[in-house]
């Protein structure tokens, strides 16, 4: 089917970026993201992996008041 239709520059970046990377039409690698968006969105092949940091900070979160006068003092 042919459509005219308004794409976000967001949107049309990763379409070119698609097309560039697998050497996909810009029609197929529209339908290809449409399609990843209408699965769930997620992607198989991507794993998010938290990343933890000590910043040494020992507060006490029950009392709010302790914790608004560390960030007032940093």
């Amino acid at each position: 089917m042919r459509m005219t239709i308004t794409i976000a520059d967001d949107v049309y970046a990763a379409m070119e970026r698609l097309g560039r990377d697998e050497g996909l039409s810009p029609s197929e690698a529209l339908n290809r993201l449409a399609r990843r968006g209408l699965a769930g969105g997620a992607r198989a092949d991507f794993v998010f992996t938290p990343h933890a940091f000590d910043l040494g900070a020992a507060l006490d979160y029950t009392d709010i008041g302790e914790v608004e006068g560390v960030l007032d003092a940093g």
